[in-house]
């Protein structure tokens, strides 16, 4: 390639959902956005080579940027030099370690952490992290600018969460001109709905109304946007909603940078200490915080899974590894009771959820889906690319792409590995 002539090369993603890693190269710097793991039909890591063939892991970079704390974005980083530089946001750190750490690993990176708005410089790569609305807290766009051309990629993002005003910002006031826009496609070709989490708070509040028992919930703990969703549904409907262990350390951690976030000693929350959680976090291998057990435990504000039972004003966080906390204490599904399941679909057809469904049913506990996208519907899709109006649309992150080029303009269709000189 002609020197100074920056070379985009996505090494990963262009035909399919999840392992993220792009790399932006000029001369001999480089710079690599996103660094994810694959992932399978099922929403799991998938199996098989974990970095992409036509990823360098000899030559130097200059960073490696993460867009948001999601293992199929940045789940590579256990499998890349660890001399190599690592910039994400404050926050994004913070979930990414502490998961790592619940699975007993770590991430032997130094990270340095950028703030939303402020571009930072790495080589001759100017940075600016755009914060945008996503299923994942602390997530961004990055618009990236070397030798004259501007690169923006969509990370993944939605307009239906409590940040969707940062979209339609990024859409009024787009950085002109775009050169290459790489837009991640999840939900083409899905036709279920994309309600908002205002909408999604309206329906966790009328289930609570009409439900006389106990509502059990299933949701991702770092989903900050759900756990938001659904507190004030509680606080709407009388009901205490009690959290785990990690919830609580996730909200507890959190809220040292955002002060706004809800957390154990405010009203209508409580914390429950299960035996498999408790074991997580007296573990050296594990979370390692022994005395986060001990001070919730003491807090005022803890609640035992035996208590629950003759609880019926509570809205309760359930995993299956809760569920089989909460079963040797004797507090189970009954008549009366509802389960919500606040997470994608395809996960209820897991060995572990369909057997939690099953034991809901036999029950005769009531079950609803109440859940939303992290991902822009297509029409939001559209609307995006149309108003920013790159240069070159380079399409990421769908299994269909290649079934929905004709709604886009400009559309540049690359393979994974393959250069293309942005001139």
């Amino acid at each position: 390639m002609a020197a100074g002539v920056p070379v985009l090369t996505v090494h990963r993603a262009t035909h399919e959902i999840g392992g993220n890693c792009i790399e932006i190269a000029i001369d001999q710097h480089r710079l690599v956005l996103d660094a994810g793991s694959r992932l399978d039909a099922g929403g799991a890591t998938a199996t098989g080579p974990a970095v992409p063939p036509t990823l360098d892991l000899v030559a130097p970079v200059d960073a490696v940027v993460i867009s948001h704390p999601h293992q199929d974005h940045y789940g590579l980083l256990r499998d890349l030099p660890p001399h190599w530089p690592v910039w994400s946001g404050e926050a994004a750190q913070i979930l990414m370690r502490m998961t790592a750490a619940l699975r007993g690993d770590r991430l032997e990176q130094e990270f340095q952490t950028y703030r939303a708005g402020s571009a930072f410089t790495a080589g001759p790569f100017t940075i600016v992290p755009c914060l945008t609305d996503h299923s994942a807290f602390d997530a961004y766009m990055l618009l990236v600018e070397c030798a004259g051309r501007r690169i923006l990629y969509s990370g993944d993002f939605r307009r239906t969460g409590r940040k969707a005003v940062l979209v339609s910002k990024m859409m009024s006031s787009s950085p002109t001109p775009l050169d290459v826009l790489l837009l991640e496609g999840t939900t083409l070709g899905r036709t279920e709905g994309f309600p908002t989490e205002a909408e999604l708070e309206n329906e966790f509040a009328a289930l609570c109304r009409r439900t006389s028992g106990r509502v059990f919930i299933t949701w991702s703990a770092q989903n900050i946007d759900r756990t938001v969703t659904i507190y004030r549904a509680c606080k709407r409907t009388g009901r205490t909603l009690v959290l785990d262990l990690y919830s609580l350390d996730i909200l507890e951690r959190l809220s040292r940078l955002h002060d706004s976030l809800p957390r154990l000693g405010w009203p209508q929350i409580l914390g429950v200490v299960t035996a498999s959680m408790k074991r997580l976090y007296e573990s050296p291998s594990r979370l390692n915080t022994p005395d986060f057990v001990e001070r919730c435990a003491k807090s005022g504000h803890a609640i035992g899974a035996a208590k629950l039972t003759g609880r019926k004003d509570v809205v309760v966080m359930l995993r299956p590894s809760l569920l089989r906390d909460f079963e040797c204490k004797g507090l189970t599904f009954e008549q009366g009771d509802a389960w919500i399941f606040s997470m994608w679909a395809g996960y209820l057809a897991t060995d572990e959820y369909s057997e939690m469904r099953r034991i809901a049913d036999n029950a005769g506990a009531a079950f609803a889906q109440i859940h939303t996208s992290g991902h822009a519907s297509g029409a939001d899709l559209e609307e995006f690319a149309s108003r920013l109006a790159p240069r070159h649309l380079v399409p990421i992150h769908s299994l269909v792409w290649d079934d929905h080029l004709e709604r886009f303009s400009n559309v540049r269709r690359l393979a994974d590995g393959e250069p293309f000189a942005v001139v």
